[in-house]
C-alpha cells in the first residue's frame, strides 16, 4: 500500500471532477481524496506514482509531492466495562418496575381484541 500525494492546478469543479474520475479507474487504487484549498490529490493504494500522474498531466499541470507507506489508524483498546452481576440486575429491574406501577396505576388493564381470522363471526368493517 502506497500513499501518494500529487499536487494539481486545477481552475474549477468540473475539471476536478475529471481528475478524481481518470485517476479512480486505475487498477489498485483504493482511497482517493482532494483537498481544494492546498490543490492536492492523495492516492491510497497499490498504484505506481508515475501512472497516476501521467492521467492527472493529460487534464492539467501536476507534479508529485510525495510518495510513502499508507499508515493505517491503529484504533485505542477500550477498557471492558465490568456487566453488573444478573442478581444486582434484577433487582434494579424490579424497582424500576415498582417505580413505573406506581406512577402509572393503568398499566394493569388488559385488553383483548378478536381478529376477523380467529373468529368468522366477528365485525369486520371493510
Amino acid at each position: 500500500m502506497k500513499k501518494v500525494i500529487v499536487k494539481v492546478q486545477l481552475l474549477d469543479e468540473r475539471a476536478r471532477r475529471k481528475g478524481m474520475k481518470a485517476v479512480s479507474g486505475l487498477p489498485g487504487v483504493e482511497s482517493l481524496s482532494m483537498d481544494m484549498k492546498d490543490q492536492k490529490l492523495t492516492v491510497i493504494g497499490d498504484v505506481d506514482p508515475v501512472v497516476v500522474v501521467n492521467k492527472i498531466r493529460k487534464l492539467c499541470p501536476a507534479d508529485i509531492v510525495s510518495v510513502g507507506p499508507a499508515k493505517e489508524e491503529k484504533k485505542k483498546e477500550e477498557p471492558k466495562k465490568e456487566e453488573p452481576k444478573k442478581d444486582d440486575q434484577k433487582k434494579k429491574e424490579e424497582e424500576l418496575l415498582k417505580a413505573y406501577l406506581a406512577h402509572n396505576p393503568y398499566v394493569t388493564q388488559h385488553y383483548f381484541v378478536r381478529s376477523a381470522e380467529e373468529d368468522p363471526n366477528a365485525c369486520v368493517i371493510c
